[in-house]
């Protein structure tokens, strides 16, 4: 029976607000250049006041990952929670115009904004972001309609939403309907502070309700208590049918069964290193929808990376699939 979505993804629907600065302004307003820092709602809006000339699109981990499939032509929704207030009412109609449906309306009633996050970047090209969650991180199951989830084929959860209960709750309510409709359900481990934080039951998702799990070096070791990779990717095929590990530059391995590849990664010096991991992750999931190997499902995940880490920005600027094909694939 045919779905209507190829792949389903919960998770922070964050609406990048980008401007130029300098590194007087960076210092001025007490922002540490070049990372990530999460900020409190107060904080937020000061700098959001402070923003020049700003561009802002549509963002967060999985929504990102999910505008590269739509890129490679597949057929995506979104769930997500944005406040019925101006930044939401645009994030709502900037996913479905980008081609992924986003099923979940604005929410009228409640306290929190929607979630944004502050970008600066300098002249150098580096990106100092500052995040505000808001009501995104408000995600639960509730939210969870499960006559979307039971459309697709692949379901794909954000780790980021496993750091509150109700998180936790929409993704066990999501990853079992996905089953009882005959798809596979799967997460991307996100950062390792927060598997840090909720170990126990991220290895409990991982053996009872996932086919398969995404994430880098750093965050396996973590889930693992380990330092010893082999070790690490022992007990993560032992909980999990399909591990993918990610390794900064290094070969991608992955692992299905008895089934082991290694997809080389040709470095390249990065122009903006943001959303490598979003688009190494639209990639392979393309290769796993359209029935490719894995080593092809694990190229197709690089070359994804790669076209996005040679511009500024979290999503494709190319068509991809014309370089699939240059590649072979």
């Amino acid at each position: 029976m045919t779905k209507r979505y190829e792949v389903v993804g919960i998770g922070n629907a964050v609406v990048d607000v980008i401007a130029q600065s300098d590194d007087s302004f960076l210092e001025h307003m007490g922002i540490t250049k070049g990372i990530m820092q999460l900020v409190e709602r107060s904080r937020g809006e000061t700098l959001y006041a402070s923003m020049d000339d700003r561009v802002q699109a549509a963002g967060g981990s999985v929504a990102n990952t999910l505008a590269g499939l739509g890129n490679m032509g597949r057929s995506t929704a979104f769930i997500g929670r944005v406040r019925d207030d101006a930044l939401g009412r645009f994030y709502a109609e900037a996913m479905t115009n980008g081609g992924t449906d986003f099923p979940n309306a604005p929410v009228a009633s409640g306290d929190l904004p929607t979630s944004r996050s502050m970008i600066f970047v300098s002249p150098d090209g580096e990106r100092s972001m500052n995040t505000y969650l808001g009501i995104s991180s408000e995600v639960g199951p509730d939210d969870v309609d499960e006559d979307v989830v039971k459309e697709a084929q692949i379901l794909y959860l954000e780790g980021y939403l496993f750091d509150k209960d109700q998180g936790k709750a929409a993704f066990t309510k999501a990853a079992r309907a996905v089953h009882a409709a005959g798809g596979m359900a799967g997460i991307a481990l996100s950062d390792p502070f927060c598997v840090d934080r909720h170990r126990a039951d991220f290895q409990a998702l991982l053996t009872d309700d996932l086919d398969y799990v995404i994430g880098n070096e750093a965050e396996f070791n973590t889930l693992y208590e380990t330092k010893d990779l082999e070790e690490t990717l022992k007990a993560a095929t032992a909980a999990c049918p399909l591990v993918v590990c990610t390794r900064s530059g290094d070969d991608v391995i992955i692992i299905r069964g008895d089934e082991r590849v290694q997809v080389p990664v040709h470095r390249v010096v990065p122009v903006d290193a943001t959303g490598a991991g979003d688009q190494f992750a639209a990639g392979f999931l393309n290769g796993l929808i359209t029935g490719r190997s894995l080593l092809d499902a694990g190229r197709m995940g690089c070359i994804a990376a790669a076209e996005v880490i040679s511009h500024m920005g979290a999503r494709p600027e190319q068509d991809l699939r014309p370089l699939f094909e240059q590649a072979g694939l």
